[in-house]
């Protein structure tokens, strides 16, 4: 078995969640995001994947190794 790697992402919004869903907003919530070009930085885990895959489309996401 290999060394778990502490992957995290950065993740940014970059489009606008007017005109969206209230299940989007609501993720951008629990991602930690408050506003436009707002960055976190959030661990690397299914759950984590799986919000970003739901809004993919008003995010930009980018690996940091540690």
């Amino acid at each position: 078995m290999s060394k778990k790697t502490n992957a995290r992402l950065r993740i940014t919004q970059i489009k606008s969640a007017i005109d969206y869903r209230q299940r989007a907003r609501r993720t951008l919530e629990a991602l930690g995001i408050k506003r436009m070009h707002h960055t976190v930085i959030q661990p690397d885990n299914p759950a984590i994947r799986g919000m970003i895959k739901s809004i993919e489309h008003l995010l930009k996401v980018e690996e940091i190794k540690e």
